[in-house]
């Protein structure tokens, strides 16, 4: 299901030039991370290179997902921007307040039954402001980002610590704080330092009941937490051609 067709090809008819803008500005070829990066500049095609994990830089994201335990208070700042509609394409996701204890019609009534203030209060600015809404029990938010709204070579932010599953199809995703998420909607950039660049190189090829997701654990304990703040990971290698 394709939405938002137009931003999309939008999005595509300006990267080649950005692309090379940018190899020209650095004097090197690109990863896939930096085309992304540097194609969706606030100022346009590329003019200098910038220091990863170092410079400052405002940055233009196509989409922006919001959840429901993080949407009530950063609807709440968007409407005092005094706007008509969120500048950016932007949905609303109730997933969060719903707790896995019985089975899926119990808790999910259970849900609706506790919060469904908040939920009708979502529903409602949502609406008033042009925002996509999926109610509660129409899916978890990074999967329905993943199978609705991600395109390779996008930029998007959430309100989710797992944002960055939509990079399963060669996006720039990132989890954001609220504030970071009302900027956009509004119009403004999103400024954000430079990301560092990890590169892990594979080899080989995977057997045995092993997946992908065993390539990023093993990664993210050799990493730890604080070795991968403000940086993208991302493989490459003979090993990677293996990886679905």
């Amino acid at each position: 299901m394709a939405f938002d067709i137009d931003m999309i090809k939008s999005v595509y008819s300006k990267l080649p030039k950005r692309v090379e803008a940018a190899r020209k500005a650095t004097g090197k070829p690109l990863t896939l991370s930096e085309k992304i990066l540097y194609s969706h500049l606030t100022e346009g095609d590329p003019s200098k290179p910038y220091q990863r994990g170092e410079s400052y830089v405002d940055f233009e994201p196509d989409r922006i997902a919001c959840q429901d335990a993080t949407a009530q208070m950063a609807l709440l700042q968007f409407m005092q921007a005094g706007k008509d509609k969120v500048a950016v394409p932007t949905t609303v996701h109730c997933d969060h307040l719903i707790q896995a204890k019985i089975g899926a019609a119990a808790d999910l009534q259970n849900a609706i039954n506790t919060s469904n203030e908040v939920f009708n209060f979502l529903e409602s600015v949502s609406n008033k402001y042009g925002i996509g809404f999926w109610k509660p029990g129409a899916g978890i938010i990074h999967q329905v980002v993943l199978e609705n709204y991600a395109f390779p070579g996008g930029m998007m932010i959430g309100t989710d610590s797992h944002t960055v599953n939509a990079g399963g199809l060669g996006m720039v995703a990132v989890g954001v704080g609220g504030a970071d998420a009302v900027d956009v909607m509004a119009g403004m950039p999103w400024e954000l330092k430079f990301p560092k660049l990890i590169g892990v190189k594979l080899t080989g090829k995977m057997n045995g009941w092993t997946s992908s997701k065993d390539v990023i654990l093993k990664v993210a304990g050799i990493l730890t937490v604080k070795g991968g703040t403000g940086a993208i990971v991302e493989y490459f290698g003979d090993g990677a051609k293996s990886l679905s």
